[in-house]
């Protein structure tokens, strides 16, 4: 029996404490993991795992929870998401990839952009997940062309997931004040009109969008997830989008393809 084409997803991730309080972004998780078809297993690419030289997958059939923070009530350091994980989609990972080296890490866990919102999605912790790395020695345009060739998974059962946010400036939140600056908005709904368009081209080449992308996406992690989901898109894919909003400096904004 052929498996059903899997959606991708980019999240926007926003605090750490989205894991564990009860606000409307993680409860629009859950309902996304109702709603979706049920993954045999999830590829997550975070924007808190970034590597130089080569990307890298998490190879351990048993990842750790890992705690990359500080400064938050010791709740959060107490959550474990026991996730399995899947050295097969690993390895096929590296042949999608191939001849770009990928380097099969044997202990990488799952940080926090990828076990905080796989925690409301799929609570009981029960899909295998693999982690793919962030090569800061890429150019954007390779992110984008690296989610081209992992799309092949969506037609095994595997999820393919973005963390990240589209507009990301740390140093422009005023943590008192929740309102976004006007840049933000701007950039995110530009964001948003050129993916209802397809346009991709301009999202890649994220510096010719002016100013407010500068601002925006600042120091690019964040946003680099968003451009391997779009690489993933087929034709006729519909999009949409969910937790649609921005937290002072911080996009929320999550998009589904397919």
């Amino acid at each position: 029996m052929s498996t059903a084409r899997m959606p991708v997803l980019f999240v926007g991730h926003g605090s750490p404490m989205n894991a564990i309080e009860d606000n409307a972004w993680n409860r629009d998780w859950g309902r996304l993991g109702r709603e979706l078809p049920r993954p045999k297993t999830v590829l997550m690419i975070s924007a808190h795992w970034e590597t130089r030289g080569a990307s890298a997958v998490s190879a351990s059939a048993a990842p750790e929870t890992i705690h990359d923070f500080g400064g938050f009530p010791q709740a959060l350091f107490d959550v474990q998401y026991p996730a399995p994980g899947d050295p097969a989609l690993a390895a096929r990972v590296a042949d999608l990839l191939s001849p770009d080296v990928v380097v099969q890490h044997p202990t990488r866990g799952l940080d926090h952009g990828a076990w905080g919102v796989l925690r409301p999605m799929y609570p009981a912790a029960d899909i295998p997940v693999v982690q793919l790395s962030l090569d800061r020695g890429r150019p954007d345009r390779w992110h984008y062309e690296a989610g081209k060739r992992l799309a092949a998974l969506r037609d095994e059962g595997v999820l393919i997931m973005g963390s990240g946010d589209i507009v990301h400036n740390l140093r422009a939140v005023d943590w008192r004040r929740p309102e976004a600056p006007d840049w933000a908005d701007r950039f995110n709904e530009k964001a948003k009109a050129l993916i209802v368009a397809g346009d991709h081209d301009p999202l890649i080449d994220w510096r010719s969008l002016g100013p407010d992308a500068e601002a925006s996406i600042n120091s690019a992690e964040h946003y680099l997830p968003l451009l391997y989901v779009l690489g993933a898109q087929a034709e006729g894919d519909a999009v949409e989008f969910f937790t649609d909003d921005i937290w002072a400096a911080i996009s929320m904004t999550g998009v589904q393809i397919g």
